[in-house]
């Protein structure tokens, strides 16, 4: 058990952690960052990083977030590998307990907490997971450019993101347990009118199936939710997309929520309900799910925790 001071608290490291982290150290606040349940986030469970800024080659996404942290604790953030488990946010300084029975005392906090993909939590989905199964079409759409890809899911992302992927994919099959989709109307007359998408109505993935040298996936096995039939279909890439969730139910009663547990922020701004607790990255901003925009509300959040700081 240890006890931890600092100005700034920050809970979560990845993209919005740690550029929050980075931009606090410079401005000489000695913050204290407390790396979470998945250190680095989400990226560390993605292959190659094309899109980030200053990386003229593909970077694997768990170098990129090794990079970032070594870059924090280079500028002198203290990173604690722990998980924040109860927080006060109720009078000031703010404490915060952790899993270790460390307790975490800071006069500001920026919660960088992330949200986390929904998964079909089959073992063959986990098996292949950056090797042919991901969670982001954006991220990784562009290594399909002329390949067949399947996209599971039937509201807003799904369809969003099987009309992206047409952008390099041979083909789209877009897998739905219905008969009939959630996407708004417009959207749906998109994909219809898209030729390069097909519909598998009333079907779930029952298997992915692949190779184990090189670990790679090459078809899906589908069932049927009316008479459990099953159909094997080939594929190169499957993107599930039935939705995210947010990493906050840590905060519930203690900062206001949205009612799809995002924390809400004042426009323009990272500051929470709570003066001195601002939010950054996913946890706050989830239309984009962008490491380059996790990094940049990082950014504004340091900056405005650095002003609130003054100001006192």
């Amino acid at each position: 058990m240890a006890e931890f001071n600092s100005r700034i608290l920050i809970i979560g490291s990845g993209p919005a952690g740690y550029t929050a982290g980075i931009y606090a150290a410079r401005a000489g606040l000695k913050p204290v960052l407390i790396s979470g349940k998945q250190p680095g986030g989400q990226l560390t469970i993605t292959n190659d990083v094309e899109n980030f800024p200053g990386f003229p080659e593909p970077v694997n996404g768990s170098e990129l977030m090794q990079r970032m942290r070594e870059q924090a604790v280079n500028v002198g953030v203290n990173i604690v590998d722990d998980i924040i488990t109860e927080v006060d946010f109720s009078k000031k300084p703010f404490v915060c307990n952790s899993e270790n029975s460390n307790i975490f005392i800071g006069d500001t906090v920026i919660i960088a907490t992330g949200a986390s993909a929904r998964w079909l939590g089959l073992d063959s989905e986990k098996k292949f997971l950056g090797f042919g199964v991901s969670g982001c079409a954006t991220c990784d759409g562009f290594f399909y450019r002329n390949r067949d890809v399947a996209v599971v899911g039937g509201g807003n992302t799904a369809v969003d993101e099987a009309l992206y992927l047409t952008n390099f994919a041979r083909s789209v099959t877009l897998i739905h347990r219905r008969d009939s989709l959630r996407a708004d109307k417009t959207l749906q007359e998109r994909l219809f009118n898209n030729q390069k998408i097909k519909v598998e109505w009333d079907s779930v993935v029952d298997e992915v199936l692949g190779t184990d040298n090189p670990l790679s996936v090459t078809g899906i096995r589908l069932k049927d939710v009316k008479n459990d039939s099953v159909r094997d279909i080939k594929i190169d890439g499957l993107f599930i997309a039935i939705g995210h969730h947010p990493n906050t139910e840590l905060f519930k009663g203690q900062i206001e929520l949205d009612a799809e547990g995002y924390i809400v922020t004042k426009g323009d701004s990272t500051q929470t309900n709570i003066n001195g607790v601002f939010a950054a990255g996913d946890v706050q901003m989830p239309r984009f799910r962008q490491a380059v925009v996790a990094a940049g509300t990082g950014c504004m959040a340091a900056l405005e925790a650095e002003k609130y700081l003054s100001e006192l």
